[in-house]
C-alpha cells in the first residue's frame, strides 16, 4: 500500500470489549479486533468459548457490557434501540436452521428481505432473477422449502441474506448440520460473494474447512481472544 493510499476504516472494530452471561460468567474478556472491508475472517474456537456472543454482540442482539464495537460505522454502545433495524440493513445473517418461511416460495422467501425495505417491485423481480442465477436454483424459483434438497434451503438462504446488498455477512455455524460435499459447495458460495466485494464473518469448529481454506483466522478460547492469523495462517487448537 502506497503513502498515499487513504486509510480505510474498519467494517469491525471491537476494542476492549468485556461481557458477561446472565450468571455473573465473563463471555468475553478484553477483546480487541478489526476487520477491514472486503475481508474474509473465520472466528473459531471449542464451544463455550464465547462465539455465540461476539454475534449477539455483532447484530446488536445485545448491548455491549464495556469497551467499545463499531459496526458499518455505527456505534453499538451509543446507538439508540430504534437505529437497530438500519445496523441490520447493512448486514446479512445465514443461521445454522436457514429460517426459511415454509409458507413462502423460493423467490419470495429471497424478495421478502427487500420488501421489508421498501424496494421497488421492478429492482426486486431483477435482483431476485439475478440472485438466483448467482446460487444456482433459477429452476426451483417457485418451489417451496419443503420441496428442496438441504443443500437448495442453504442457497436460498444465502440469496436471501444478500438480497439488500450488505456491507458485511455473518454466517453462523452454516456448515454444522450438512454434508461435506454441501459443506464445499456453501464454501465456494461464500468465496463468490467475498469476491464480489462483500465482507464475510464466519463463525466454525472445523479445523479441516478453515485450514484448506486458508483465510485470516481469528481463534477465541475462554472468552479472550488468543490468535490472530492473517490468510495462510492454520486452525490454532485450543
Amino acid at each position: 500500500m502506497s503513502a498515499s493510499t487513504k486509510t480505510v476504516k474498519p467494517i469491525i472494530e471491537f476494542k476492549n470489549v468485556t461481557q458477561k452471561y446472565s450468571n455473573g460468567t465473563k463471555a468475553l474478556k478484553r477483546i480487541t479486533f478489526k476487520v477491514d472491508p472486503g475481508e474474509f475472517v473465520f472466528i473459531v474456537g471449542p464451544s463455550g468459548a464465547g462465539k455465540s456472543t461476539l454475534i449477539k454482540l455483532l447484530m446488536r442482539e445485545v448491548k455491549v457490557l464495556s469497551g467499545t464495537i463499531k459496526v458499518c460505522n455505527y456505534d453499538l454502545k451509543r446507538m439508540p434501540g430504534f437505529m437497530v433495524p438500519h445496523l441490520r440493513r447493512k448486514m446479512g445473517i445465514v443461521f445454522q436452521d436457514y429460517r426459511l418461511l415454509d409458507n413462502f416460495n423460493v423467490f419470495d422467501n429471497i424478495a421478502i428481505a427487500m420488501h421489508v425495505v421498501g424496494e421497488r417491485k421492478s429492482v426486486i423481480r431483477d435482483r431476485v432473477n439475478n440472485l438466483l442465477k448467482l446460487v444456482n436454483l433459477e429452476d426451483k424459483k417457485n418451489s417451496f422449502p419443503n420441496e428442496l434438497s438441504g443443500g437448495e434451503q442453504q442457497r436460498v438462504a444465502f440469496a436471501r441474506a444478500i438480497a439488500n446488498k450488505p456491507k458485511l455477512l455473518i454466517a453462523d455455524e452454516p456448515t454444522g448440520n450438512i454434508d461435506p460435499l454441501l459443506t464445499v459447495e456453501m464454501m465456494d458460495l461464500l468465496m463468490k460473494i467475498n469476491k464480489l466485494g462483500t465482507t464475510v464473518v464466519m463463525v466454525t469448529h472445523e479445523k479441516s474447512l478453515v485450514d484448506y481454506y486458508q483465510q485470516r483466522v481469528i481463534t477465541i478460547s475462554d472468552g479472550k481472544l488468543t490468535s490472530d492469523r492473517e490468510q495462510g495462517g492454520m486452525f490454532d487448537e485450543a
